[in-house]
């Protein structure tokens, strides 16, 4: 596994990029369509902007950046688990993975015409992947609490 050590890690970097990219737009498509007349031609284009982006983007890079973060940590044994800023980083993918999931559960009431949340909620929500994201990456590069 070491001899494909840095071509997970860039595989990961980039899926995880893209994961981000999409993690950090759907919302605000949701703030923009949250505004918008129920059954109008803009609704409906928010409605084909948001699948897309979810599960054609997000959903294949979500996959990825797991399936390489468990590869990276097969490279690194079990010794990673002893590392703090570890735990909190893990923390934070599964919070990550979580507001995923609440991303997909509210592109689908979108597409039933079903929303009841506000533009602003949407543009708070916005904020959370961004939060867990500047942790995420702090704990991977400055390693606090070695």
């Amino acid at each position: 596994m070491q001899e494909y050590y840095l071509w997970i890690k860039a595989i990961h970097v980039i899926s995880v990029i893209s994961w981000m990219a999409g993690m950090l737009y759907l919302p605000r498509l949701y703030v923009y369509h949250a505004s918008t007349e129920i059954g109008s031609q803009q609704s409906e284009t928010f409605k084909i902007m948001e699948l897309r982006l979810y599960r054609y983007i997000m959903g294949p890079a979500s996959i990825a950046s797991v399936v390489t973060g468990l590869g990276l940590i097969g490279v690194f044994g079990m010794a990673i688990f002893h590392q703090p800023w570890f735990h909190v980083k893990l923390t934070c993918v599964v919070l990550m993975l979580v507001c995923h999931h609440a991303l997909g559960r509210w592109r689908k009431a979108f597409a039933q015409d079903r929303n009841t949340k506000t533009p602003k909620f949407f543009r708070i929500i916005n904020e959370v992947p961004t939060l867990l994201m500047l942790v995420i990456v702090i704990m991977v590069i400055v390693k606090p609490f070695s």
